[in-house]
């Protein structure tokens, strides 16, 4: 009898924690919240073994350095009994791709256009880990995408969705639109059951590729994406590849907004990040005349800010050659002697574009003579000028 006065509360307890937890993730405006074990995701680490080998993603060495850590949360931390993931419903109020057939305007990722969103849900992950701490007396510890953290794994595993065909997260109630973040703790917490795969026949998403990044449902080659193209990669971006980008500078949206089931998304909380106006379609004219301090000021607080000017004014000058609009090549013609290699070079390609041949034949006879830099010097070459 008292062990099982014992059980009891120990059943109390956890279903109480577990109440707890939900309302706390509800009072700072999380969409949802749904908790699962660490042991939940075993086949996690060899699906990722399997990505790196295949050098799909690309030049992130990051990922082949946390590769371990990754591939089974109990390995970042051993303590671990309950993982709770939240997820924020950031899906806007039309379908982002309309500004495509704007080549004048720079698209810029939904999720971008406001506040960075990991400063976002790691402040209010905190919130709730600090109140869950204290009433529980566990240990947590709360992560937000840039941790080595399988989140759209585990978000499966504990209900909150499925990952789908494009390798995103998918909710039947927030479709393809959710920011996730996740708290781990040493507290022992009823568990959810996962979700189970909902897209069927589709392939909406992987048809909506313009670069026909996934080599099969449910995988992705990094290297033909263009997120990780505009955000991640460093160097000058595969030629092939850059007429496919079109106006997107930073992200791409077209996976996500393709998914079926965002039409029946409900309406997001009142705490849902709403886009900054000067974000939404920003003149690709004006992204290409910030310097360093300007760019610096003009995405204070965005996520944009951390691939730095050079990164960013390379992207915007990939939209500035594939706009079709002349009224560009003035300022194209200033950043082909820009002191950044990146940026000369592809100054470079865009003037190629938008020039007509005798003109950038002109232009390309007096380039400067001292210009050392490899991949600008490619760049010559492939423009047909050397």
């Amino acid at each position: 009898m008292p062990e099982r006065t014992a059980e009891a509360k120990e059943q109390k307890r956890r279903e109480t924690l577990t109440a707890f937890v939900r309302a706390e993730a509800q009072a700072v405006g999380f969409d949802l919240c749904r908790i699962t074990r660490p042991d939940t995701i075993p086949d996690a680490k060899a699906r990722l073994g399997e990505f790196i080998d295949a050098g799909r993603h690309g030049t992130m060495e990051w990922m082949a350095e946390t590769r371990d850590r990754r591939g089974d949360p109990r390995t970042l931390w051993s303590d671990v009994k309950s993982i709770v993931v939240f997820g924020l419903n950031y899906g806007p109020d039309e379908d982002p791709r309309g500004i495509l057939d704007k080549p004048d305007k720079a698209a810029i990722s939904v999720y971008a256009r406001n506040r960075d969103y990991h400063d976002v849900i790691k402040g209010r992950l905190k919130e709730i880990a600090t109140r869950f701490a204290a009433r529980a007396g566990a240990d947590v510890k709360v992560f937000v995408d840039t941790a080595p953290v399988m989140e759209k794994p585990l978000a499966a595993a504990a209900g909150l969705g499925w990952q789908g065909k494009h390798t995103n997260l998918v909710s039947r109630v927030h479709g393809s639109w959710l920011f996730l973040g996740s708290m781990f703790t040493t507290a022992d917490l009823i568990v959810d059951a996962p979700e189970v795969d909902h897209c069927g026949s589709c392939r909406a998403c992987l048809d909506a590729c313009p670069t026909d990044a996934f080599p099969a449902p449910y995988q992705i080659d990094a290297r033909r994406c263009i997120s990780y193209l505009t955000i991640e990669h460093k160097g000058p971006i595969d030629p092939q590849l850059r007429p496919l980008i079109g106006n997107r500078i930073y992200g791409c949206d077209d996976c996500l907004a393709a998914c079926p089931w965002n039409k029946f998304a409900r309406e997001a909380s009142e705490m849902k990040l709403q886009a900054r106006e000067d974000l939404k379609e920003p003149s690709i004219g004006y992204l290409l005349c910030l310097d360093d301090p300007t760019f610096r000021t003009f995405f204070s607080g965005s996520p944009v800010k951390r691939i730095g000017r050079d990164r960013f004014v390379r992207n915007t000058l990939i939209a500035a050659g594939n706009s079709g609009d002349r009224g560009l090549i003035a300022q194209c013609r200033a950043l082909s002697a820009d002191p950044s290699p990146v940026v000369r070079g592809m100054a470079v390609w865009a003037l190629s574009r938008l020039m007509e041949a005798g003109e950038f034949s002109t232009f390309a006879a007096q380039r400067p003579a001292d210009e050392s830099d490899s991949d600008v010097l490619d760049e010559w070459r492939l423009a047909g000028a050397v």
